[in-house]
């Protein structure tokens, strides 16, 4: 039983945030392996299926990013599941656009939506972070960044085309591997 979870904000105004980009791979998942519908459920945008012969819950908290770990430690608790079959895709700001990174444990570095998580449920889950970069990395040396202002910022066009998609894609189809615990895909650019 493994529980994959997309971070993120609920409404249309945060939909192409680059704080969504969780949301993103959980959607294209659903789409990608043909799980059902969402349903509402543990304060989230919630789905299951099986794949590889395990049960495998989609989850997209509805609590907004700072109150995520709410609705992870509801789903947790219900069924049971162990903190390392946990998987929680979320955005990276000092990780360069589209570098992926997986990991077991660590700090939040920042990040509220992990915080909470952290707080809830202990800090053992898996992260699948995805590089999202600093605004001072893409633009220039002396630029004043707000990282609040950046990460609830939508993509441009060119960030789509350039890497985005093909990020998003690449996480959905990693989920396999994932969930056969192997990290091969670890480190890797898109």
């Amino acid at each position: 039983m493994f529980l994959i979870v997309g971070l993120g904000n609920p409404g249309i105004s945060y939909k192409n945030n680059r704080h969504n980009i969780g949301y993103k791979i959980i959607d294209n998942i659903k789409e990608s392996y043909n799980f059902p519908d969402f349903s509402k459920k543990f304060k989230s945008e919630f789905t299951k299926s099986v794949l590889n012969e395990n049960i495998l819950f989609l989850l997209k908290p509805t609590t907004f990013m700072n109150n995520s770990g709410i609705a992870l430690k509801e789903i947790k608790d219900f069924y049971n599941i162990d903190i390392n079959n946990i998987y929680v895709i979320h955005d990276e700001i000092d990780l360069d656009q589209g570098r992926i990174k997986v990991k077991n444990g660590g700090g939040h570095n920042g990040h509220n939506g992990l915080k909470n998580i952290d707080k809830l449920i202990g800090k053992n889950y898996n992260r699948v972070r995805v590089g999202i970069s600093r605004p001072s990395k893409i633009y220039e040396k002396n630029f004043n960044e707000n990282i609040s202002n950046w990460v609830l910022s939508d993509f441009t066009s060119d960030e789509k085309n350039q890497w985005l998609d093909n990020t998003i894609i690449y996480v959905s189809k990693m989920i396999l591997s994932l969930i056969k615990n192997q990290d091969d895909f670890c480190n890797k650019n898109v």
